[in-house]
């Protein structure tokens, strides 16, 4: 297979074609050095195969912003014993030196003198065509002398690879739409790309042999011919800008959607929001155009798109981002010819991007041990248990895989004639089939484990209880029906993401959240006309930041009539009485809200089981347990904890 095949890069030769691009962790440390989370977290992507490993957003200059810094000799001695941690399964450590698209060392000095944190913040967020155009060409050679400080301190800490952020300052600066300068870095193609091909320089000064990788925003066209990004080139510029590279002396090139579009989206799309491999016909053009490496990323599933894009030769080397945090054994599966158990990402946003952009570390939804590395893990039990798993959802599911894992006898029962439990309608709504990847995997991996046994259409009751040391309740949840007058003349909303039942008309959704949002979306693509009727501020609070605009996008577009600080009194059979309240929760008046069907999305109900008086351990996990969230990452999080106790 193409994938695992190696590839030699400038002085560097990398054993597989896996790649693990520069991606926001969270991870280091306060000043930017590599810590023992940072550490944890890259050593077992090595660990896991993978060949090329880039540590994203370096700063080269001290800046508040929670990146990676190696701006002083002191910090060397943490990417050292990185690399060195790389290095120990041949995998090769690049830095992606970046510079933010403001003043940073000017922020660092407001802040250490203690001034108004608003005006930090104000500067902070500061689009990036202030700094762009009004940084000076002194302060740009400055940021040039400590790139090269950079790099030396990177050579000094045995990193292989410097990979040059072209986004970002020197991305903004290559732009047609950011960068309005009139002096020797503006106007021209040739003024635009000066600072890049100047970083470049910067780099070979410090080292001759250092191998050099190029990140290379393009400005893309969405489905809709949107313009796509800002802070880089257009296509036909950026396949210019390669061909100086190659002259310049970089040995390869990251073709990548350019950034600062206000949307994270844009550059890491959630599921179904752009099209797989969305970079594909850029990395044609920059492939055809030069003699280097390339690298693709954006929306590569799984390993045989990957595979097919190397034997296209559309590119040489495939980055997996999102994909590495579900599974960092990717190329160790691939390898031991075991790819059917490879988790892949369903690209929900959730434990990834959305942490990003709330300022926490990442974490994947469907792999509890990302983030909590060497901390996390299925360890060996005492004694074989036998354990009785009540429930065939994916709480269930993960149960039963780590307690196979971990030789134990496991029995699942699940009460109804099919697995996947709530990922069976949760699949549904558009865009979210690509949730069904979750199905694939556990399909796989549970049929690995002779020891679990599935038992369908058959009830877990407690005079079975005895027959088991555990008892892992993983019943989930189902449609709330709360205490309103005329509820039993509503739909529920779970039955209609089911098929159980049908509607037509003017649709009534009661409940702005995800459950009521995802019918909606189900219904418009149907043609329904739908109303959604929400008591608080807004809509699909448990969405997905990076896929909240596309649903309002959508509703815009489909007309659906969104009305918010609407509290439901009365539901009759075409029609929902409700209080209008003020943004102080006061009524301001009443309403009624008439359609042919009303639908009810209000609220889940936890699922409970009779096992009073039973001795035996039981352990409540996933949407049954009381107090916890009922999402994916609870499911997955609880049920791997649960059967892990089991020693």
């Amino acid at each position: 297979m193409k994938l695992l095949e190696e590839i030699k890069v400038g002085s560097t030769t990398l054993k597989n074609r896996i790649m693990f691009p520069p991606l926001t962790t969270g991870y280091e440390e306060k000043d930017g050095s590599i810590g023992e989370h940072s550490l944890n977290f890259y050593k077992r992507l090595a660990e896991g195969g993978t060949s090329y490993i880039v540590i994203g957003d370096v700063s080269p200059v001290m800046t508040i912003s929670p990146t990676p810094k190696l701006y002083d000799d002191r910090q060397i001695p943490s990417f050292k014993a990185l690399a060195e941690a790389c290095h120990e399964y041949n995998a090769k450590v690049g830095l992606q030196i970046f510079h933010p698209e403001y003043d940073s060392e000017a922020i660092v000095k407001m802040f250490m003198n203690k001034e108004d944190t608003a005006k930090i913040y104000q500067k902070l967020h500061y689009d990036m065509l202030h700094y762009v155009n009004e940084v000076s060409e002194e302060q740009l050679n400055v940021i040039l002398n400590k790139i090269t400080d950079c790099v030396s301190r990177a050579i000094k800490a045995d990193c292989d690879i410097i990979e040059v952020h072209g986004d970002r300052l020197v991305g903004s600066l290559c732009s047609t739409i950011i960068n309005k300068r009139t002096d020797k870095y503006g106007g021209s193609f040739e003024n635009r790309i000066r600072f890049a091909l100047q970083v470049v320089a910067a780099i070979r000064k410090a080292s001759s042999s250092i191998t050099i990788d190029y990140k290379l925003p393009i400005v893309t066209k969405d489905e809709k011919g949107n313009i796509v990004g800002k802070g880089g080139l257009f296509l036909d510029e950026a396949v210019l800008l390669a061909k100086e590279l190659e002259k310049a002396g970089v040995d390869m090139i990251h073709v990548a959607q350019a950034n600062h579009t206000g949307n994270m989206n844009d550059t890491i799309p959630a599921m179904g929001t752009r099209k797989y491999a969305f970079m594909l016909e850029e990395c044609k053009a920059i492939k055809a155009s030069v003699n280097i490496p390339i690298s693709i990323v954006g929306r590569i599933v799984d390993i045989n798109m990957a595979n097919k894009l190397i034997e296209d030769k559309v590119c040489d080397i495939v980055a997996f981002g999102r994909g590495l945090l579900a599974d960092p054994d990717i190329a160790n599966k691939l390898a031991n010819n075991t790819p059917d158990l490879i988790r892949h990402c369903i690209m929900c946003n959730k434990g990834c991007t959305d942490a990003i952009l709330n300022r926490h570390f990442i974490s994947c939804v469907l792999n509890p041990e990302n983030g909590y590395e060497y901390k996390r893990f299925i360890t060996k039990p005492n004694k074989k248990h036998k354990v009785a798993i009540v429930g065939g959802g994916i709480a269930g599911l993960e149960a039963a895989r780590v307690a196979g894992l971990k030789g134990h006898e496991v029995y699942v029962f699940e009460k109804s004639s099919s697995l996947y439990g709530q990922i069976n309608i949760a699949s549904v709504p558009p865009r979210k089939e690509e949730m069904n990847r979750i199905k694939n995997y556990y399909e796989n991996i549970l049929n690995t484990l002779p020891n679990v046994k599935i038992l369908l259409n058959t009830n877990f009751t407690k005079d079975m209880a005895s027959n088991y040391d555990d008892i892992i309740v993983a019943i989930g949840a189902t449609c709330a029906h709360p205490n309103i007058n005329g509820i039993n003349l509503s739909i529920d909303a779970w039955d209609i993401l089911a098929n159980k039942r049908e509607v037509y008309g003017d649709v009534i959704i009661c409940g702005g959240g995800l459950v009521g949002v995802e019918t909606a979306e189900y219904l418009i693509n149907r043609g329904y006309k739908v109303t959604i009727i929400e008591m608080l501020d807004s809509i699909a609070k448990e969405e997905s930041k990076t896929i909240l605009p596309t649903i309002l996008n959508e509703f815009k577009e489909h007309n659906v009539n969104v009305l918010t600080l609407h509290k439901i009194k009365e539901i009759k059979a075409t029609s929902v009485i409700c209080d209008v309240l003020d943004k102080d929760g006061n009524v301001v008046k009443q309403a009624e809200i008439k359609g042919d069907f009303v639908v009810n999305a209000l609220a889940s109900h936890k699922e409970v089981i009779d096992l009073e008086g039973v001795n035996t351990n039981i352990i409540v996990i996933g949407d049954a347990k009381e107090g916890s969230p009922c999402n994916v990452e609870n499911a997955t999080k609880t049920a791997y904890d649960a059967s892990n106790s089991l020693n």
